[in-house]
């Protein structure tokens, strides 16, 4: 098929304006900023509402949390609010390791079994025939997400600790390495 859309692919969990520079130096596709504090790479609203705007008209800005009350601060800020629940909000990505119930509702559906743990298992191929934007999420690294890709074909990927020095720290190279990876020739030529 000659003429694919390159892969989408969004990194999330960032911190640091730096990390924002990467991504959009590095050609990645939106960006994530975590707002549930249950996570290691918790923004505050503050903070994130600073990312935000930093990264305004660079590339666009996900807010992710678990719960849609967890955006509330920032959610107006951003383009995509990305959550595990549903919610009647018209810019969401719903995440989750089961199939959506109204998928056409969705902006984008984020497959992700291990919420947000970086933990890579079997993807169940209902994936495949989920409609709309889905994206890959859970565990994937350099040396996974090509494969993901080409059994798959989703429409994007998402990384957050396999490009990481430590929580919310993220590495420049591996970031470079994921991207690369995830945009291997041989996918359409892509």
């Amino acid at each position: 098929m000659s003429g694919q859309r390159p892969t989408f692919v969004k990194v999330c969990g960032l911190t640091q304006e730096q990390q924002i520079d990467w991504a959009v130096e590095l050609g990645y596709d939106a960006i994530g900023i975590v707002v549930t504090p249950r996570s290691k790479r918790y923004c505050p609203p503050g903070r994130a509402l600073e990312l935000a705007g930093y990264a305004r008209g660079r590339i666009p800005v996900f807010a992710v949390a678990l719960t849609y009350a967890e955006t509330a601060g920032i959610a107006g800020h951003v383009d995509t609010v990305q959550i595990y629940e549903s919610a009647p909000v018209p810019n969401l990505a719903l995440a989750s390791g089961v199939p959506p119930e109204r998928p056409e509702a969705l902006q984008y559906f984020f497959y992700d079994a291990s919420a947000g743990s970086g933990v890579f298992a079997d993807i169940p191929a209902w994936v495949m025939d989920v409609p709309g934007r889905v994206v890959i999420a859970g565990g994937l690294d350099e040396h996974n997400v090509a494969g993901v890709v080409e059994a798959f074909g989703p429409y994007g990927v998402d990384v957050s600790s396999s490009v990481e020095t430590a929580p919310g720290v993220k590495s420049r190279e591996r970031m470079a390495a994921f991207i690369a990876a995830a945009r291997t020739p041989g996918r359409g030529g892509a």
